[in-house]
Formats: C-alpha cells, sequence, structure tokens
C-alpha cells in the first residue's frame, strides 16, 4: 500500500503566471540568509529569555542581564555576543561597563517571536 502525502496536490497543476509572479517578488538570497540567521540566534531558550529580557528592560549590562534571567555571567556574555553578531543587539561601553540593547529589528523580531508589543511589557 502507498503512503499518501496529505500534505501535496494529488493533480499536478501549476498556476505558472501567479508562480513567476511570486518568484520575482521573492528577495534575493543574501537578505533571506541574513533574516534566518537572525531566527536562529533567537532558537536558543537562553538567547531568547536574554532578548526578552533586554526588549523589557531596555538596556542592561551583563552583570543585570545575568541575574534577571538567573545565568551564569560568561554564559549570558556569550549569548549576548551571538544575539550581536546576528544584528539584534548593540552594546556600547559606560565607563567600566558595557551596556547591551536590542536593535530595531531585535525589538521587531523578539516581539513577533514572543507575540507582544511594547504596550503588553511594563
Amino acid at each position: 500500500m502507498l503512503a499518501v502525502d496529505r500534505d501535496a496536490c494529488d493533480l499536478l497543476c501549476l498556476d505558472l503566471p501567479h508562480a513567476e509572479e511570486i518568484r520575482a517578488g521573492l528577495p534575493e538570497p543574501s537578505p533571506v540568509e541574513k533574516a534566518a540567521a537572525a531566527a536562529r540566534a533567537l532558537g536558543d531558550p537562553t538567547r531568547l529569555t536574554i532578548a526578552a529580557a533586554l526588549f523589557t528592560g531596555g538596556e542592561l549590562c551583563v552583570c543585570d542581564a545575568s541575574w534577571v534571567v538567573g545565568a551564569a555571567q560568561n554564559l549570558t556574555s556569550h549569548h549576548l555576543r551571538q544575539l550581536k553578531a546576528a544584528g539584534l543587539v548593540t552594546a556600547r561601553r559606560d565607563g567600566r561597563l558595557v551596556m547591551h540593547a536590542l536593535t530595531a529589528r531585535g525589538r521587531a523580531l523578539v516581539a513577533a517571536v514572543l507575540d507582544v508589543t511594547a504596550d503588553d511589557v511594563r
């Protein structure tokens, strides 16, 4: 007995004009790869929790972020570097502290992933 693929059409059909219109409107591979990397960066529960803390708290140093999320400072620092590499977090030095904050893209992605808005926070 053959397995039935319930997610595939039973009939081979193609609306070529419609399909070509959609294909022509797709983004180039480079921005898609960057977007996928940003999405992957939030795929780790610890990184997503850190990003959520930044979403709620605005700017945090590693010490505060570590305490808020309940993770070791070296682990939090590691995850912040990954979020920064993905373009979701910025860092600035304030004297002896390094303050981290979500970028606009980071805020938008965290809001989408967690299904929250700025009004839901605070």
